[in-house]
């Protein structure tokens, strides 16, 4: 079996760009992950590969997106009701650091 191991990573503004171990791309919209879509550039680009290579990691979004996942096509399974939770949390957050 092929390793699925993420050496590379690499986001724009519309998309998640993984390069696998064995060789492949892997381009995923980031859209498909809302906290990504409300980070700043900063905090996306804050990231950490994790798992011994088989996901990443956003600290600052406490994101969390395995390859496992995105090798089929899965988006984010995160529920409305607690993206709304993080939302109001980020906005309290950022109202109180200025």
């Amino acid at each position: 079996m092929m390793s699925k191991r993420i050496m590379g990573v690499n986001l724009n503004d519309d998309y998640l760009i993984l390069e696998l171990e064995d060789g492949r791309v892997l381009s995923v919209p980031i859209a498909w992950y809302p906290r990504l879509v409300h980070g700043t550039e900063a905090e996306r680009q804050n990231f950490q590969i994790s798992g011994a290579g088989f996901g990443i990691h956003w600290p600052e979004l406490d994101e969390d997106i395995g390859v496992a996942g995105l090798l089929p096509g899965k988006k984010s399974s995160e529920s409305p009701e607690s993206f709304q939770r993080w939302l109001a949390r980020r906005s309290t957050t950022a109202c109180s650091s200025t």
